[in-house]
């Protein structure tokens, strides 16, 4: 039997994440509470046993005194004997080791992947939106400190706060056995202790969430700056980016100190409060022994009844201080990472069928949530198999079409269908999965170039990989590649986004994965725009093999790439203003005439760029 798997690490969330404390801690520990609750009894079982130990030493000692030096050994203390060596030797030992053993082994190990892994696939279906308006940096940063915030609170709530609870408990029950008077003045030290905690801790809490947005920002203005790194060095920018960095830093700092002056003052109350114990409980029973209402022992009891509590406030007050700090962390978590900034599957979705490849808009618009941009009233059937070109300026909308295809938005007026079936209504995972796509921008992820291609689809066999590769034009640059670890050709590593790469690389790469692919569409978002003329004839000509019976749009600026496609629509102003063959719209003398005459190297030009 295997303690660990008691908790399922990476068990599944049910639902979104709630966005308030109680319910959210919930939604991060389901499944896990039959395991929570077992390293939180052990915890009080051996919190129990504070007040065992008191209680054994105080009867030892009367019955030291009763017997004398002599007999203490004889046969009427046999049973207190082996009683407290049975305790102290066997049944203390053995229940802090089962507890320690639990939290240990059953609790820390797995809470924190389980929350973890929970808060990255919530966010992982967030818009892209959600990411453009927020530092990469910092959302993984959330996350992460979170997802360690919430382990950092069930640890201590079971070690500590459940530990202490029954110490208190065991303790208080000692004393009213010692006299109710002293169970009374302890009671009333409690009261006191309580108000304390009362009064600093919500205050921890606040000031720790503005220390944890503070430390956030450092981390999301470093990560941005590193990011970035090459703009910084060419635009000589290394200064500009130190000042950004310190006003973080500086930020933080002072979140910093503020919660500093606010410890300091908790440890001179706690210690206060600490001092004030002993003297009232050591105090009191003396008192008693003096009136011969207690005995030698009942002050050896209550001495390491106050002594043990003593200590342990200073240690409960500050793991109570770090739970709400991590409190204040996680609220700041929440506020970060649950907003529902998502496009939802339909309860009823079902996986995509894509027969033919007919792509229909109809009446679509889409503005971002805004009064104006984005497209509006389009209408647009691209037939199966046919080759479809997307030509305007920057801002006119073309990439926005291509984004509501996806399902990366969704359309706020009209409806996309493929194959009759409304996008709406099907999954995102098999949408997606029958639509391969080179963007402009390539993304590479800091693997394996073999990885990399592999991402068009994950099964494909080394063979299948090679001649995708020879197809893009990229096999012969990547067995050239060497990474800083000594990996070599497909094993090479990229760097991050693949900064290794030229731009043509990049790009050749992203087109070795849409054909690895093999999907039934295939938009191409300016596919060739990093190429240079003798690379992207050679693939064109591959493209050209590639698009064979499959639907296809194509947006780009340098119009000499879509010459050859089947038809070619033109956007102005969120708009389709003109549709028809290359040839055909040339001599229809409009807006895109108007383009191929601006060219320079193939490029759309505008009128305010001339």
């Amino acid at each position: 039997m295997n303690i660990s798997n008691w908790i399922k690490a990476f068990r599944p969330a049910e639902g979104p994440p709630p966005q308030s404390l109680g319910a959210f801690m919930r939604w991060c520990l389901t499944g896990a509470w039959p395991a929570l609750w077992l390293a939180a009894f052990l915890s009080a079982a051996a919190g129990a046993m504070e007040a065992g130990t008191a209680l054994i030493l105080g009867m030892v000692i009367d019955a030291t005194v009763a017997a004398g030096p002599e007999a203490f050994f004889d046969g009427s203390n046999l049973g207190l004997v082996v009683a407290a060596v049975a305790f102290f030797m066997i049944a203390r030992p053995l229940l802090f080791g089962l507890s320690a053993s639990a939290n240990a082994i059953i609790v820390q190990p797995n809470v924190n992947p389980l929350v973890l892994s929970r808060l990255h696939r919530w966010t992982l279906g967030q818009t892209v939106g959600f990411f453009d308006d927020d530092f990469a940096g910092r959302i993984a940063q959330k996350q992460m400190q979170c997802a360690r915030a919430v382990t950092d609170v069930v640890s201590e709530v079971i070690n500590v706060v459940a530990f202490a609870l029954a110490s208190l408990a065991g303790s208080v029950l000692l004393l009213f056995a010692i006299d109710w008077r002293v169970a009374l003045g302890f009671g009333v030290w409690l009261i006191g202790y309580f108000a304390m905690i009362n009064w600093f801790l919500p205050r921890v809490r606040k000031r720790s969430a503005g220390r944890a947005g503070a430390r956030a920002m450092v981390s999301g203005q470093v990560v941005d700056t590193i990011t970035n790194i090459k703009t910084v060095k060419l635009f000589a920018h290394a200064e500009h980016e130190d000042q950004a960095a310190l006003r973080a830093m500086q930020s933080f700092r002072q979140r910093a100190v503020e919660f500093g002056y606010l410890s300091a003052g908790f440890r001179f109350a706690l210690m206060t409060m600490a001092g004030i114990l002993p003297v009232v409980l050591l105090g009191g029973t003396i008192l008693l022994w003096q009136s011969g209402q207690a005995t030698q022992g009942d002050i050896v009891a209550a001495g390491a009844v106050a002594i043990r509590i003593a200590q342990m406030t200073g240690w409960v007050s500050f793991t109570l201080m770090a739970i709400y700090s991590n409190i204040g962390e996680i609220e700041d978590g929440i506020r970060t990472l649950t907003p529902r900034n998502r496009v939802e599957d339909d309860a009823d979705a079902q996986p995509l069928a894509v027969s033919r490849g007919e792509i229909a808009l109809r009446t679509v618009g889409f503005a971002y949530g805004r009064d104006t941009g984005g497209v509006r009233g389009i209408d647009l059937t691209v037939r199966p198999g046919e080759k479809l070109g997307i030509v305007g300026a920057s801002g006119v909308g073309k990439s926005t079409l291509v984004a509501l295809l996806l399902r990366l938005y969704d359309a706020e007026e009209g409806a996309i269908e493929i194959d009759g079936q409304d996008i709406t209504k099907v999954t995102q995972e098999s949408l997606r999965q029958s639509i391969g796509m080179v963007t402009q921008e390539t993304a590479m992820f800091n693997r394996s170039a073999r990885d990399n291609i592999l991402y068009g689809r994950p099964d494909a066999s080394e063979a299948e990989i090679v001649a995708a590769a020879r197809k893009a034009e990229a096999h012969d640059f990547i067995v050239d590649l060497l990474d800083h670890a000594g990996r070599e050709g497909y094993d090479a590593h990229l760097g991050e986004r693949g900064v290794k790469l030229s731009g043509g690389q990049r790009q050749r790469i992203a087109l070795a994965r849409a054909i690895l692919k093999d999907a039934p569409i295939l938009v191409l978002d300016e596919a060739t725009s990093a190429l240079d003329s003798e690379v992207e004839a050679s693939i064109q000509a591959a493209l050209e093999r590639v698009m064979q019976g499959k639907t296809v749009l194509a947006i780009a600026h340098r119009l000499s790439t879509l010459t050859e496609m089947d038809r070619i629509v033109v956007m102005d102003d969120g708009q389709i203003v003109e549709s028809g063959s290359h040839d055909t719209l040339l001599a229809k003398g409009g807006l895109y005439a108007q383009y191929w005459e601006r060219q320079s190297g193939g490029f759309i030009r505008t009128q305010a760029a001339e």
